[in-house]
Protein backbone atom coordinates (compact mmCIF):
# COMPACT_ATOMS: atom_id res chain seq x y z
CA UNK A 1 0.00 0.00 0.00
CA UNK A 2 1.20 3.50 -0.84
CA UNK A 3 -0.21 6.72 0.65
CA UNK A 4 0.59 10.19 -0.67
CA UNK A 5 -0.78 13.63 0.13
CA UNK A 6 -0.81 16.39 -2.50
CA UNK A 7 -0.99 19.65 -0.57
CA UNK A 8 -1.57 21.89 -3.60
CA UNK A 9 -4.72 19.89 -4.46
CA UNK A 10 -5.61 18.90 -0.86
CA UNK A 11 -5.79 15.33 -2.13
CA UNK A 12 -4.91 12.13 -0.28
CA UNK A 13 -4.25 9.13 -2.54
CA UNK A 14 -4.21 5.59 -1.17
CA UNK A 15 -3.01 2.92 -3.62
CA UNK A 16 -3.71 -0.68 -2.70
CA UNK A 17 -2.34 -2.16 -5.89
CA UNK A 18 -0.35 -1.28 -9.00
CA UNK A 19 -2.98 -2.92 -11.19
CA UNK A 20 -4.44 -0.60 -13.81
CA UNK A 21 -7.89 0.68 -13.03
CA UNK A 22 -10.76 0.27 -15.46
CA UNK A 23 -13.46 2.34 -13.74
CA UNK A 24 -13.90 4.96 -11.05
CA UNK A 25 -16.84 5.98 -8.92
CA UNK A 26 -17.32 9.15 -6.90
CA UNK A 27 -18.87 8.58 -3.48
CA UNK A 28 -19.15 11.85 -1.61
CA UNK A 29 -15.60 13.17 -1.15
CA UNK A 30 -14.07 9.89 -2.30
CA UNK A 31 -13.06 8.63 -5.74
CA UNK A 32 -12.74 4.86 -5.77
CA UNK A 33 -10.84 3.31 -8.68
CA UNK A 34 -11.57 -0.34 -9.55
CA UNK A 35 -9.73 -2.96 -11.57
CA UNK A 36 -11.43 -5.04 -14.24
CA UNK A 37 -12.72 -7.42 -11.56
CA UNK A 38 -14.38 -4.53 -9.72
CA UNK A 39 -11.89 -4.68 -6.83
CA UNK A 40 -10.68 -1.33 -5.44
CA UNK A 41 -7.09 -0.50 -6.38
CA UNK A 42 -6.95 3.18 -5.37
CA UNK A 43 -8.92 5.69 -3.32
CA UNK A 44 -8.60 9.44 -3.69
CA UNK A 45 -9.88 11.62 -0.85
CA UNK A 46 -10.87 15.09 -2.00
CA UNK A 47 -10.54 17.98 0.48
CA UNK A 48 -8.46 15.64 2.62
CA UNK A 49 -7.43 18.23 5.22
CA UNK A 50 -11.06 18.86 6.16
CA UNK A 51 -11.75 15.13 6.51
CA UNK A 52 -8.61 14.56 8.56
CA UNK A 53 -9.38 17.52 10.82
CA UNK A 54 -12.88 16.20 11.52
CA UNK A 55 -11.66 12.63 11.98
CA UNK A 56 -8.93 13.53 14.44
CA UNK A 57 -11.50 15.20 16.70
CA UNK A 58 -13.19 11.87 17.44
CA UNK A 59 -10.23 9.49 17.57
CA UNK A 60 -8.78 8.57 20.97
CA UNK A 61 -5.58 10.51 21.76
CA UNK A 62 -3.56 7.31 22.23
CA UNK A 63 -4.47 6.17 18.72
CA UNK A 64 -3.65 9.57 17.25
CA UNK A 65 -0.20 9.46 18.84
CA UNK A 66 0.38 6.04 17.27
CA UNK A 67 -0.62 7.06 13.77
CA UNK A 68 0.53 10.71 13.81
CA UNK A 69 3.44 11.05 16.23
CA UNK A 70 4.47 14.59 17.08
CA UNK A 71 7.57 15.88 15.37
CA UNK A 72 10.58 16.79 17.54
CA UNK A 73 9.95 20.50 16.85
CA UNK A 74 6.56 20.40 18.59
Amino acid sequence: MNVKYYQEDDLLVIKYSNKPFKAAEKIGSFLVHYDRNRKPVMIEILNASKLLKETTKVLPKALLQDIMPMSPAQ
